[in-house]
């Protein structure tokens, strides 16, 4: 009986399993064609954020360019917010992502830069805000295949392990028993003979 018990505890453990890993799915097609896109757009600013700074960078030299950047690093403050919430047994993040600029003027004159600087800070606040919004994504996506595959191990765990030898427990038990029975009744039918003479 508590054989019986396990069974169907792992059973029903099973079909839980399985329905969750559904509901994982269901999860990943949703999130699937944000993340395709969220990717392409991201890779698109890549390139062109890339073009930009070899521009930059071939107009006004590695040093003027290093000089310039740490100067402006000190007007832009990056305020990020991370939090996470629990869905179908995955952590899903909620980022909050703002960009402060402290001075409205740039930290680098105009006549000895190249117009090609303006530009790339312009494309770099869009390029960090997609990465962030990238990252967030891909992160979705890992925790939900992580999950994926903990919860289908499991499955095949009960599915091929513990389930079959819970049944052949079973069926060992149900045939000694029935092998006691045929025993308890030779017997008695031969003492029920040796009464009878």
């Amino acid at each position: 009986m508590n054989l019986n018990k396990r069974l169907n505890f792992a059973v029903k453990g099973e079909n839980f399993l399985k329905f969750k890993l559904e509901q994982i799915m269901i999860e990943v097609k949703e999130n699937w064609n944000n993340y395709i896109t969220n990717r392409e757009i991201f890779i698109e600013l890549y390139k062109e954020t890339m073009i930009t700074l070899n521009h930059t960078y071939k107009e006004m030299g590695k040093r003027n360019f290093n000089l310039i950047s740490k100067l402006s690093k000190i007007q832009y403050k990056p305020k990020i917010n991370i939090q996470y919430i629990k869905k179908i047994g995955s952590l899903i993040p909620i980022l909050e992502y703002e960009l402060i600029r402290e001075e409205l003027l740039p930290a680098y004159s105009f006549e000895n830069t190249s117009h090609y600087l303006d530009d790339l800070i312009i494309i770099l606040v869009k390029f960090f805000e997609k990465l962030i919004i990238l990252a967030k994504d891909e992160d979705i996506m890992l925790n939900l295949a992580k999950n994926f595959k903990k919860i289908n191990r499991r499955i095949n765990g009960l599915k091929n392990i513990i389930i079959p030898e819970l049944v052949h427990d079973i069926k060992k038990i149900k045939d000694i028993l029935e092998e006691n029975e045929r025993e308890n009744y030779v017997r008695l039918k031969n003492t029920k003979d040796l009464i009878t003479r």
